[in-house]
């Protein structure tokens, strides 16, 4: 993937059984995959860059994506289980360390917000995980969909529950508890 400058974003859309994805990457790889819908997906990137990267050009390029999307692509027609893409994610130190343990659930597991935390050796922050899987800048990509309730509810999922259930659905995880 070549971004042309340091201070550019490009981005590119596309369609998915769970709706519109916006993607958006950095020199160093993905940054940003947004389910928001129309204007508001705009906003949130803007938001988001102005926040991380302060001022920064931002130009649609399909052609550079293109390896993500077909990933993606792949993913939502059940050929892949993980993805092999650059990632630069923003956020606090904590964040990251949430997202990183994420990135070791594998396709089709789930954990709980209290695993997670557990497995990160800070058992007493389950809350903290839970808006750190919130702040998750590249969903799908870094799965925190896969993480639900101690009791295997589904709870939390910032682009919504039918979303995250389309997903876990697709995996063939969906929690017994949620089909009801």
């Amino acid at each position: 993937m070549m971004v042309p400058e340091s201070r550019a974003i490009v981005w590119t859309e596309m369609d998915s059984p769970v709706g519109g994805i916006r993607l958006a990457a950095t020199k160093k790889g993905i940054c940003r995959l947004d389910f928001a819908k129309g204007e508001e997906r705009w906003l949130h990137l803007e938001r988001w860059a102005k926040e991380w990267l302060g001022r920064v050009s931002m130009e649609r390029n399909d052609e550079v994506l293109l390896p993500v999307t077909r990933q993606l692509r792949e993913y939502f027609e059940g050929r892949r289980r993980s993805f092999d893409v650059d990632l630069d994610l923003f956020g606090t130190s904590f964040q990251k360390l949430v997202w990183e343990q994420l990135l070791t659930i594998p396709y089709g597991e789930l954990r709980s917000y209290k695993e997670v935390a557990q497995r990160m050796g800070a058992a007493k922050a389950v809350r903290a995980v839970g808006g750190a899987n919130n702040k998750n800048p590249v969903s799908i990509l870094v799965p925190c969909h896969r993480v639900v309730g101690s009791n295997g509810s589904l709870v939390g999922y910032g682009a919504g529950l039918e979303i995250k259930e389309t997903l876990l659905r697709l995996e063939g995880s969906l929690p017994y508890r949620a089909q009801a």
